[in-house]
């Protein structure tokens, strides 16, 4: 049988392999510390797993709007108004099978064969596949360390091409952490506005910020950015709730109903009992959230101190999310017992089958001069992981 030409062209995705990777060791009894996980390590609040509970045992087990409930819907909005300063309506948000689910669905019903789709890099390994299964045109725009990792205005306008279609911006960002200001923002949208490009704003980690930084949605900044974006977000980060699979899309009604409809002929509603967790999540206590973001900053403060007293490797502070991004270009080119590195690839591999340490390659987020290396594990791992990357990394000559 042979596969549609879109089905050919799909890469996996790199961090569920190096996970399953990891995972695969883990239970063969290999002491394996895995950075490359995306998820927190934390448990799903009390209060929202007994909301799951109570939805089961009220018979919550049925069909729901193919969108979401009234109740996620209305527990949505509110936080779009509170935290960002967004009003929306109900026809106006898609509830989906995860934030990730939230933006296939978008590229699905935004983006045509030929259409340009500006992608900074750094970038999160799906947006790129995303992008070609809905036959548009990466333009990989490679960002740089010394400005965060975050796009200019002026590397914005040179990318700009009469076929540009769409941009997608992740603030805060997977993998390097960096977050916008809303000075930053507001040149890009100046820009963005001036030629009528879709924004997609995956805002995911935006309860994941450090030092005092400010999350801000760019589609807050003006009526006429915010009729030109699409806030992508969901519980999986900020309510340790990955498997939850609940993520959430607020756009323009036609865009909106768009998504809905092709959703109604794929997965139909998100899981009945996690949208009513969910609503526990969103209108309950937050403090949850605070002391994890809280336990965040202090293993990245720990990491990034520690990642740059190890010789040959560089990171900026990221400010937010749960990643660093360090520079390991020192070693492209030498040797490990003549095993040679040709790029992060092949150094991840090393960690992984010579210390038992699982990180992620920076080629799968466009960079292959760095890894990604997640926080989102104990302290005790942290040091532990770090420990043996000091070590092997003193073997390679």
């Amino acid at each position: 049988m042979n596969l549609a030409d879109r089905a050919a062209n799909i890469s996996p995705s790199p961090t569920l392999s190096i996970d399953a990777k990891a995972k695969k060791l883990i239970a063969s009894g290999a002491d394996v510390v895995n950075f490359g996980v995306g998820e927190p390590d934390f448990d799903t609040p009390d209060h929202i797993k007994q909301a799951a509970i109570e939805a089961i045992n009220k018979g919550m087990t049925k069909y729901t709007a193919v969108a979401g409930t009234e109740q996620l819907k209305a527990a949505i909005i509110k936080k779009f108004k509170e935290d960002n300063g967004l009003d929306y309506q109900p026809g106006q948000i898609v509830v989906s099978v995860g934030a990730k689910h939230s933006l296939y669905n978008l590229f699905q019903v935004i983006c045509q064969k030929g259409d340009e789709v500006i992608l900074p890099a750094p970038y999160w390994v799906s947006y790129l596949e995303q992008i070609k299964l809905a036959g548009g045109t990466p333009v990989i725009v490679q960002t740089r360390a010394s400005n965060g990792f975050k796009l200019t205005p002026e590397e914005l306008e040179s990318a700009v091409t009469p076929r540009t279609k769409i941009i997608l911006i992740n603030s805060p960002s997977n993998p390097t952490g960096a977050v916008y200001t809303r000075e930053e923002l507001a040149a890009l949208g100046d820009i963005l506005v001036r030629h009528k490009i879709a924004i997609i704003s995956d805002e995911i980690y935006e309860k994941l910020v450090y030092d005092g930084l400010e999350h801000v949605s760019i589609a807050s900044l003006s009526p006429e950015l915010k009729d030109l974006t699409v806030v992508i977000n969901g519980v999986s980060k900020a309510y340790a709730m990955t498997g939850w699979r609940i993520g959430y899309a607020a756009a323009p009604g036609p865009v909106a109903k768009a998504m809905a409809d092709l959703q109604s002929h794929s997965t139909s509603n998100p899981t009945s009992i996690a949208q009513a967790a969910s609503v526990a999540a969103l209108t309950g206590t937050q403090e949850p959230l605070k002391e994890m973001a809280v336990e965040f900053n202090r293993r990245r403060d720990y990491m990034l101190d520690r990642v740059n007293s190890i010789p040959g490797l560089s990171c900026g502070r990221p400010g937010g999310a749960f990643y660093l991004f360090p520079d390991m270009s020192r070693y492209i080119g030498l040797s490990f017992n003549g095993r040679k590195i040709n790029g992060a690839s092949e150094l991840a591999a090393v960690f992984l089958e010579e210390a038992n340490v699982a990180l992620v390659p920076g080629i799968a987020f466009g960079d292959d001069r760095c890894f990604r290396l997640s926080y989102a594990a104990s302290m005790e791992r942290i040091k532990e992981g770090l420990d043996r990357i000091e070590a092997l990394l003193g073997r390679i000559k």
